[in-house]
């Protein structure tokens, strides 16, 4: 339903000249000359056929239809401006949703959302911790941090970190009896095994690491599997045998000790961590000041991995 609105320039002019009762006031206020505020309010009383203002020699004074037209009128108004308020708190703080992927929330991301707080207290974090691949058009997810190609049409993607796989086991088990020394000393330990369903031919698992390795007469299947690498790298840190794990999810775990890498062999992985949004909200302030913190972030943690 088409509404006929008089000019909104022409309402500003009436409203301002009414509640000061002063056209020079209100040309003060909205910063335009009297002689424009006069001519405004001369054709909003042309458009709706009344008079609102019955001019004295120094002063203003408001008609009955005046009277009956300025609450309505500040009311819409209190009521844009509400609007705007609240669309600016939307797009500049509030709740942000940040959809990612469980083992990469628990033992990445979760672990360092206290420095987001502290450069931005005025935005409430939700975290939708999902190996499912977030939809923008229909889900409430503002941003997203997405393990794969790199290739997503229609949002803006910026590289977190490359990843490599490695084994990693707790220092009491990597110092044994009996210690490991030497790849081939694996045999003597549980190998512990991600099993998720992102998984395809190219992932590094513990057949490719111990081909790269030279190593032989050690079972590649052997031991237990979990549905999420945070679990493996638990089992890990809690001594239960040696995870082939990503770099990013351990590099915590490593610098405080409650991991070791054994060996120095490494295997690269295809995919990496990239923070995904949609274009058309990419540059929102908080989706910005996400993504921008999330990228110093893993540049820090690029700079700071250990060996």
């Amino acid at each position: 339903m088409t509404r006929k609105l008089p000019p909104l320039n022409a309402l500003r002019a009436f409203e301002a000249a009414a509640r000061h009762l002063s056209v020079t006031k209100a040309a003060d206020e909205l910063n335009v000359t009297p002689a424009a505020v006069s001519h405004q309010v001369k054709a909003l009383e042309e458009q709706l056929g009344v008079t609102l203002f019955r001019r004295l020699n120094r002063a203003l004074m408001l008609t009955d239809a005046g009277q009956l037209f300025l609450p309505g009128l500040r009311d819409g108004f209190d009521r844009l401006a509400e609007a705007a308020d609240k669309v600016r708190a939307e797009c500049e703080g509030g709740t942000l949703a940040v959809s990612v992927g469980p083992s990469v929330a628990a033992k990445w991301l979760v672990p360092r959302l206290d420095r987001f707080r502290a450069a931005h207290p005025d935005i409430d974090l939700r975290i939708d911790a999902t190996d499912r691949l977030a939809n923008f058009a229909r889900e409430d997810i503002d941003v997203a941090i997405r393990y794969g190609p790199g290739r997503y049409p229609g949002l803006r993607v910026d590289q977190l970190f490359a990843q490599e796989v490695f084994p990693v086991c707790s220092r009491k088990l990597c110092e044994g009896p009996p210690p490991l020394r030497e790849p081939g000393d694996l045999r003597h330990h549980t190998l512990l095994h991600v099993d998720w369903r992102t998984q395809d031919e190219t992932w590094p698992n513990w057949r490719m690491w111990l081909l790269a390795a030279g190593v032989e007469g050690v079972e590649p299947t052997r031991g237990p599997k979990f549905s999420q690498e945070s679990m493996v790298v638990q089992a890990a840190i809690e001594g239960h045998g040696v995870a082939l794990a990503s770099s990013v999810l351990v590099a915590d775990d490593l610098a405080a000790g409650r991991l070791c890498k054994p060996f120095t062999l490494s295997l690269p992985i295809r995919f990496a961590y990239y923070v995904v949004a949609p274009e058309a909200a990419a540059d929102r302030p908080k989706v910005a000041a996400f993504r921008a913190w999330i990228l110093a972030e893993a540049k820090r943690e690029s700079g700071s991995r250990p060996a």
